[in-house]
């Protein structure tokens, strides 16, 4: 079924024209050439909304208003003229979900209708709960790091040596180790994980190496441990700091000779498996303070340090772009602005904080587009600091510059194509400066 488009624009011929060019995807559209017109139909039986922004008795912004208040899920389309992008981003900001700079070609209207309405009904299906399709987590990134990284795990894969995958917390220690599996021969095998942080120590011992009937109060049948079943295949111990120095022990003997024996047993069982460790602790310390023992340390031939999301910033948008396929938000656009502050910042959380940040931004937003008023607050200090920053170091000339600028936009009432001309520079260099020099904020203030 096709959606229907509400279009509301003063000028007949360009209702017609939006007419025209989206009934040819099929589209029902009707078009109205008033807003407060529009405003008295029942707006939730359509599935989008075109406005312009410039109209006698009620402009596309306070539509925009109404139209959020009485019915917020509607997506809209704010068109624009380019002079007035800032409005456009503020109106953004307001609840549109996207906006079209005038003029525009039949094609690319059709376009953003199309990406808007993809975006509704992901959210749509979301909301229904309806299970999405997923894909094998992978790392992801392209930067030179990244690049030598990749080539220090394929030198290894196939080896039988063990791994200590070291790294910050959230830098994506267990995809490493599922990388290493993934790309040796024992792909086919299992692939064990072993959480050692989140399991009691003398549940741990239980759970790695398998324990006989009646070896404990509780152990009413015979249990094989997780080492057995990894058999041909790999256990990934997380955390492997967090074990024991008695159990650590128990665990050396096995990394020295292959052997496991059951709680409670006798018998001596032989497994071959890759054993891949990762720690986010400081290992070399832990040793020093005597809380992981050196013996056990050497028993890993390898040692690869996963770098922090802040060592590899490059790929932060082809994160950002898989991040987004990942949780539902294909279509989502993220703005230049809102782009640099994710760049700009340091992540300390690295991957992990960056899928909590953007699913926080998402959930929370109802926007096609997001800007950097829709990140969380410290993102917005940052972007406070930064600025603050760039002003305080201005030259003299650049000071004279903006005051110029600022002066400029101040006799055309923010024109910005009469400023660009009385300037002698053209609109995307003057919109450049309006950004550095933080034009937009005088604006608004003076609004």
């Amino acid at each position: 079924m096709k959606a229907h488009i509400l279009v509301i624009d003063d000028d007949e011929v360009a209702c017609e024209f939006l007419q025209e060019a989206l009934s040819l995807d099929g589209y029902e559209v009707k078009a109205y050439t008033s807003a407060k017109e529009a405003l008295k139909q029942d707006l939730s039986r359509y599935d989008l909304l075109m406005s312009d922004i410039r109209m006698p008795e009620m402009d596309g912004l306070q539509f925009l208003d109404e139209v959020h208040k009485k019915w917020p899920n509607l997506p809209v389309i704010l068109m624009t003229a380019y002079g007035s992008l800032e409005t456009t981003m503020e109106a953004i900001s307001l609840g549109a979900w996207d906006y079209i700079s005038k003029p525009f070609s039949p094609e690319e209207c059709r376009t953003i209708v199309k990406k808007v309405l993809e975006v509704r009904e992901l959210r749509e299906r979301r909301m229904k709960l309806q299970p999405e399709t997923t894909e094998e987590p992978k790392l992801i990134g392209s930067s030179a790091m990244m690049v030598d990284f990749y080539k220090q795990i394929a030198r290894i894969a196939d080896a039988s040596a063990s791994v200590l995958i070291e790294g910050e917390s959230g830098t994506g220690k267990e995809l490493t180790a599922r990388s290493l599996h993934n790309m040796s021969l024992r792909r086919d095998k299992p692939f064990v994980v072993v959480h050692c942080g989140a399991i009691p120590d003398n549940l741990l011992e239980s759970e790695l190496f398998g324990y006989e009937k009646g070896s404990f109060t509780g152990a009413d049948h015979q249990h094989a441990g997780l080492l057995e079943s990894a058999e041909g295949g790999t256990v990934f111990l997380d955390e492997i700091t967090e074990m024991s120095t008695a159990l650590q022990g128990k665990f050396l003997r096995f990394m020295q000779n292959g052997e496991v024996r059951r709680i409670g047993s006798h018998d001596v069982h032989n497994v071959t498996v890759r054993v891949v460790a990762a720690a986010n602790k400081n290992i070399d310390e832990e040793v020093s303070l005597g809380r992981f023992r050196l013996d056990l340390l050497y028993r890993f031939i390898v040692r690869l340090r996963v770098p922090p999301l802040r060592e590899h910033k490059d790929d932060i948008p082809l994160l950002i772009e898989s991040l987004l396929k990942k949780f539902g938000y294909p279509n989502v656009r993220i703005s230049l602005e809102a782009m640099e502050l994710l760049i700009a910042y340091n992540w300390p959380g690295n991957v992990r904080e960056m899928e909590n940040v953007l699913q926080q931004t998402l959930l929370l937003s109802p926007f096609a587009v997001v800007l950097p008023e829709n990140l969380p607050e410290h993102f917005q200090q940052q972007k406070e600091n930064k600025e603050d920053a760039a002003l305080s170091n201005m030259s003299p000339l650049e000071t004279a510059e903006r005051d110029k600028i600022l002066q400029t936009l101040k006799e055309t009432s923010w024109n910005q194509t009469k400023t660009a001309q009385l300037l002698d520079i053209d609109r995307k260099t003057l919109r450049l400066k309006i950004r550095r020099y933080g034009l937009l904020d005088e604006k608004l203030s003076a609004d």
